[in-house]
């Protein structure tokens, strides 16, 4: 079951200056930066209200968001879904159509599993569905 808007993901060239002008524009400190080898991205977030804002930087030339700037320039990536049981999301957005990019969860940000519904089953939009693994 979709929950709430998570965050949306936004691209920037150099992590440090984006935080500084998200800084002065939302009056907050985002998170301690966090590194997802497996997206090959720095990220640091930014909370507000229930959602947030999720900044990430390129730390490979083969990263998807080196891939979207080189194409589109920095600007707004992706908007994140959470969910409660992504297994079962995977298998009801399948069985209507939509197309993933990775149909088997990988570890994101926050120790969260993670899949991307790919842009041309969404009206362009990159979607991302997330859920918290539980903690032991």
């Amino acid at each position: 079951m979709i929950k709430k808007i998570s965050h949306i993901g936004i691209a920037v060239n150099n992590l440090d200056s984006a935080k500084n002008k998200f800084a002065q524009l939302l009056n907050s400190q985002s998170s301690v930066n966090e590194i997802v080898e497996s997206e090959k991205v720095e990220v640091s977030f930014f909370k507000i209200g229930e959602s947030r804002l999720e900044l990430l930087k390129a730390i490979s030339e083969d990263s998807s968001i080196e891939k979207f700037i080189s194409k589109r320039g920095e600007g707004i990536n992706h908007i994140c879904l959470d969910v409660t049981d992504i297994e079962k999301e995977i298998e009801r957005l399948t069985s209507l159509g939509f197309e993933f990019i990775n149909k088997v969860p990988i570890v994101g940000a926050h120790n969260c599993k993670i899949v991307f519904i790919h842009p041309k089953s969404a009206n362009g939009v990159l979607i991302e569905l997330s859920e918290k693994i539980n903690e032991i």
